[in-house]
């Protein structure tokens, strides 16, 4: 399941954003990539050490973790600090399958890429191709979000990045690991969530309330992996 998660940054954050980033000092993405995606990755990417990385990355998990949507559709445990990259110039990431597990640098943690996501920096009118397009048990789908949008979608998902013919493409991505792996037990819960809240919007007093609440707490109880 693909989902959007709008208006993750403000205006003014997104501006300050891509000021730094036009600025900041891009190298080879080929550099992280492995033996096989190595053979389909053409992009730019900063160093992972790189004080930017660390400054933009705080102010995008701060973002998340006051982000309801985010946390009812990913219900994070573990999230590997965001990665930037940029497209231009034909520019583009062939399919593949994202890693199963990242370390995070700097420790001994490891994170499972249950959830894949996507923050763009840039409106789609902003530059020539550049889509996302993912490919899973869901069927296709091209993704190409306003500025300060995010896309979620499950890790294990083919995916790639078009070739950008025009301007350039700027975004952070990063991986998510779930409290609850499987991504047909999130969808459940994330549904369930929803009905819950507009429930509670529509009839404050209503009896299955706390029903439908017990409900959602025990299959997370059941499903969660900590």
């Amino acid at each position: 399941m693909m989902l959007t998660i709008p208006d993750v940054l403000t205006v003014g954050q997104l501006r300050q954003c891509r000021e730094a980033l036009a600025r900041a000092a891009w190298h080879d993405g080929r550099q992280t990539a492995g033996h096989v995606a190595i053979r389909a990755k053409a992009n730019l990417q900063l160093a992972q050490d790189d004080p930017l990385v660390a400054r933009l990355g705080a102010l995008i998990l701060e973002r998340l973790g006051a982000n309801p949507r985010f946390l009812a559709a990913a219900l994070p445990l573990k999230v590997l600090p965001p990665r930037f990259n940029c497209y231009t110039g034909g520019g583009v990431y062939g399919d593949h399958i994202d890693n199963a597990v990242f370390s995070v640098p700097g420790t001994s943690h490891r994170v499972r890429s249950d959830l894949s996501a996507t923050l763009f920096f840039c409106d789609p009118d902003e530059y020539d191709g550049g889509e996302l397009v993912i490919r899973d048990t869901y069927g296709t789908q091209r993704v190409k979000l306003p500025a300060g949008h995010l896309a979620l979608y499950p890790g294990t998902s083919l995916h790639q990045v078009t070739p950008v013919t025009r301007g350039a493409r700027y975004a952070a991505f990063f991986w998510v690991q779930s409290l609850v792996r499987g991504d047909s037990q999130r969808a459940t819960l994330l549904e369930l969530d929803e009905s819950i809240q507009a429930l509670a919007a529509e009839r404050p007093d209503s009896p299955l309330l706390e029903r439908l609440t017990g409900v959602y707490h025990n299959l997370l109880r059941h499903w969660a992996d900590t």
